[in-house]
């Protein structure tokens, strides 16, 4: 059997169809050897690496407020901290490290200070996740040992690398901006999140040449941030996963 890694990417509210795309591949049981994930992927790789199944990430998906994920605190660097998010992690896995996972796991953050990428495969999840999704202007810049850590979708949206350098002998990735169709901003959030995902589509397609499968949900009807879309881009994930996936094992016999 070959050790199979998953990359799951950014993309704000759209990461539900992450979701949809575990469902999936628990129907045709498809074994997962190690996951990655970047931002929002990030979040849902750590609950999924610590044992969740896709039911229950799909419970938590549906009960979360993915835009009040943080408490507003004045800084310099940005409007509001993601601390909540993190104490949300907390609160579903308990204190846990990254080596404690039950796959190995990674997550990608960007060291705004220096302008290279983080790859966590150690140290407290809850951290890890928020540096990860720690968009910049939004949030104020995670303080990991002294370094400004921010979002990791700067460096590598859909977090194909760590797979690779950790053995992977085959990776199937989730784009969930492949298709995005963008759309007039309707407040500094939209804004800024448009900003940051026109810039790395492009990157990201060449970052992913490589991969055995590309799984790339069309969400162009959907928005960044607005949570009652959840169970439909769900669902749009999970078609779109269970088609790919089962054309991919024919290919592969």
């Amino acid at each position: 059997m070959k050790k199979t890694g998953l990359a799951l990417g950014g993309g704000a509210v759209l990461g539900a169809a992450h979701v949809g795309v575990l469902r999936a591949m628990n129907e045709l049981d498809i074994p997962v050897s190690m996951v990655s994930g970047t931002s929002i992927g990030a979040f849902i790789a750590a609950l999924y690496a610590f044992g969740k199944n896709w039911q229950e990430i799909r419970d938590i998906a549906f009960d979360l407020d993915w835009l009040d994920l943080s408490g507003l605190v004045l800084s310099q660097y940005g409007l509001v901290t993601n601390k909540k998010f993190g104490r949300i992690v907390t609160e579903l896995l308990g204190h846990k490290n990254i080596e404690d996972a039950l796959i190995p796991l990674s997550m990608v953050a960007t060291d705004i200070g220096t302008g290279k990428k983080v790859v966590f495969t150690k140290g407290d999840v809850a951290v890890a996740v928020m540096a990860s999704s720690c968009i910049p202007g939004i949030f104020k810049p995670v303080n990991y040992y002294g370094a400004m850590l921010v979002d990791g979708m700067l460096m590598e949206n859909v977090p194909v690398s760590p797979l690779v350098e950790s053995g992977a002998e085959s990776v199937i990735c989730v784009d969930l901006l492949s298709h995005h169709a963008f759309k007039k901003p309707e407040n500094i959030i939209g804004l800024l999140l448009n900003a940051f995902y026109c810039s790395i589509t492009n990157t990201t397609a060449i970052q992913i040449e490589s991969v055995d499968l590309c799984i790339s949900p069309d969400l162009s009807q959907f928005n960044l941030i607005d949570c009652d879309q959840i169970p439909d881009i769900l669902d749009e994930g999970y078609r779109t996963a269970l088609r790919v996936l089962k054309e991919w094992m024919e290919r592969e016999g």
